[in-house]
């Protein structure tokens, strides 16, 4: 919890310059490299944990990774090594691409179901969705054959399970009483 609140932090006050900078979109972009370069590189996510490895080496190998990233972005990134959380950047990543969305108003929803949906479900559930949402929705849909049959809606805190493996237990809890 203590890493969240840090990260947090830091990618607010990213933002808060991002948006007086009107570099919104272009550090966003930067974030997003950085996170997927973490997500797809072991070599990467053992760099920025090593306590070996000094900050100065760290920030001249983020000069060379992150070369085509906004001034304001390498500027953080040098900071935060500077700072000693380096191994925070991540979630940092992750924390502003999500305040981001939400200061566009974007409201991710994921939809898991067990097999694909065809137009038309898809449609009403949204539209469903839309109805008690206010900003622009950020669609995700995953499968998950457990489920047997129905779907799953996951906004924020919120979920609607309408899926028949969650009424099966629901039905298995009753009957056991």
């Amino acid at each position: 919890m203590k890493s969240t609140k840090v990260a947090s932090r830091y990618a607010k006050s990213l933002l808060e310059i991002a948006i007086e900078q009107k570099k919104i979109d272009s550090i966003l972009g930067d974030m997003n490299f950085l996170l997927n370069t973490n997500n797809e590189t072991r070599d990467f996510e053992n760099l920025i944990a090593s306590p070996i490895v000094n900050a100065d080496k760290k920030i001249e190998i983020f000069e060379k990774v992150f070369e085509q990233f906004e001034d304001l972005s390498m500027s953080f990134v040098k900071l935060i090594t500077k700072n000693g959380r380096e191994a925070h950047l991540p979630a940092i990543a992750q924390s502003f691409s999500d305040q981001v969305k939400e200061f566009k108003g974007i409201v991710p929803v994921t939809i898991v179901s067990a097999a694909p949906l065809n137009g038309e479900t898809k449609e009403k559930i949204v539209a469903k969705v839309e109805g008690s949402v206010k900003g622009q929705l950020e669609i995700e849909e995953k499968i998950d054959e457990s489920l047997i049959g129905g779907f799953v809606v996951r906004m924020g805190d919120m979920q609607i399970d309408a899926s028949i493996s969650s009424q099966f237990n629901n039905l298995k809890q009753r009957l056991a009483r």
